[in-house]
């Protein structure tokens, strides 16, 4: 958190602007990041249907808006199709707005319907998986950031560490449950994530370009 403050609160024209050309580095991390979230994107979908879970439903969320993100950074330097910071910022923003209020809405009618989500391996695989890999790619990207001065990149950074919170709320949830048998957490875990998507989107909408996209 603390670098994601020192990265916010520069001014603008300071710290990290927009590479004029990818390093090799940025390419193969986004590259990788593109393909875990759409496996992670997926496995929750899957995990959210079958399972009838809120929390995975929740964590699916963010992983909707990870992919958006990661792939705003690739669009930097596609000819043509290159993507504001701005426009980007807002859409996520838009977008987790959105599911906050679906996540929001399921979890309430879960508690006053009494619905039951039953186990989920898949849903404990996959949020135990980005709990491991998350916080990696997070420091990894924080490092290329700096080094290339990559404004969308940094962002990313901080949409990777989010991730790895939401997945360990989701996973507090998801196993509480299958151990104990306590139906009801799995929709307070969803309800526990909330602000953060919230937050997030908050954060991707008031997200200013930097200067030169």
């Amino acid at each position: 958190m603390a670098d994601r403050a020192q990265i916010g609160n520069e001014p603008a024209g300071a710290g990290i602007v927009c590479a004029p050309k990818p390093r090799s580095a940025v390419l193969w991390l986004q590259g990788v990041t593109l393909v875990w979230m759409l496996v992670e994107l997926g496995v929750s979908v899957y995990a959210a249907e079958t399972a009838h879970s809120p929390a995975m439903l929740a964590f699916g969320s963010d992983s909707l808006v990870e992919l958006l993100s990661a792939t705003v950074v690739l669009l930097q330097w596609v000819p043509g199709m290159r993507l504001s910071e701005r426009r980007a910022g807002r859409a996520a923003g838009v977008l987790l707005f959105v599911l906050a209020f679906v996540v929001a809405a399921i979890a309430v009618s879960s508690f006053a319907l009494q619905w039951r989500p039953e186990t989920s391996r898949a849903g404990i695989a996959i949020t135990l998986a980005a709990l491991i890999a998350m916080p990696v790619l997070a420091w990894l990207k924080r490092r290329e950031a700096l080094h290339s001065r990559n404004a969308a990149l940094a962002a990313d950074a901080v949409q990777s560490a989010t991730c790895a919170t939401i997945a360990l709320i989701a996973l507090v949830g998801l196993a509480v449950n299958a151990a104990f048998h306590i139906a009801w957490f799995d929709s307070l875990a969803a309800l526990a994530i909330l602000p953060l998507l919230i937050k997030e989107g908050r954060s991707a909408w008031q997200s200013h370009g930097c200067g030169c996209c």
